[in-house]
């Protein structure tokens, strides 16, 4: 029988985008269940995502004080209920299409499957040399726990085994990052050390409606997930930029 699959998706005033991502996962996947995990929007993203009436589709609005896109994505997780579990961001970045092929992955066994920008260069040489470098520092710093390391650390599109990971987020709760984005590190840093990880190649794409909410912070809480010297890091990092 096949497995039951949940995509969670982190939001916020993502009106301009929300309908037309629903409405595109459920003409590829019509037995997939879509959670938007909502963090307190001022638009009409609800409005809009209860008008499709849409039984495996809903909205859930989070607790105002435990805002943050890693939180809402790891509360997702939690929630989702099913045996799979997916993440894709609402902007199309993330290409909805490659979440089939990230399914059969599961399917065949896999614990975890990591969705792996096979274009990176095209983001400009910088990002393209700080997401090179950031890699290369997260796979040593997960080799010394004796983890397993990713292909491509900064990416947000993945899947996972329910399983296996909710029990990592659950126990591991007061200790994962809440306000970064990158919850694959963390997933990595606290999952079992034998994980079975596959990787799918996708082309990044260009955010299709609306604002990203990239800030540099993000490069600060993600050196705060990476032990002792990644927060000093981040002090570093803090004085350098004047925060």
């Amino acid at each position: 029988m096949p497995g039951t699959c949940t995509i969670v998706i982190p939001t916020y005033n993502e009106e301009k985008n929300i309908v037309n991502m629903a409405k595109r996962i459920r003409e590829l996947y019509p037995n997939f269940y879509i959670m938007f995990m909502d963090d307190n929007s001022t638009d009409t993203s609800k409005e809009l995502i209860d008008g499709l009436n849409d039984p495996r589709t809903k909205l859930v609005t989070r607790k105002p004080e435990e805002r943050g896109l890693a939180a809402s994505v790891l509360q997702g997780i939690v929630e989702a209920g099913t045996d799979y579990f997916m993440t894709i961001d609402c902007d199309f970045q993330h290409p909805p299409e490659a979440l089939g092929e990230m399914y059969e992955k599961m399917e065949e066994g896999c614990d975890l499957c990591v969705g792996v920008r096979k274009d990176r260069f095209a983001l400009g040489f910088v990002r393209w040399a700080g997401s090179w470098a950031f890699n290369v520092y997260t796979d040593l710093y997960l080799l010394y726990r004796g983890k397993r390391p990713s292909a491509d650390i900064m990416s947000g599109l993945i899947a996972g085994r329910t399983d296996v990971f909710v029990p990592v987020i659950t126990e591991n709760w007061d200790g994962l990052e809440m306000k970064g984005w990158k919850v694959l590190l963390d997933l990595l840093k606290f999952g079992p050390s034998d994980l079975r990880i596959s990787n799918v190649m996708y082309r990044f794409a260009k955010r299709a409606e609306g604002e990203s909410h990239i800030n540099s912070r993000v490069v600060l809480t993600t050196f705060d997930q990476c032990g002792r010297f990644g927060k000093f890091c981040s002090k570093v990092y803090k004085k350098i930029r004047g925060m």
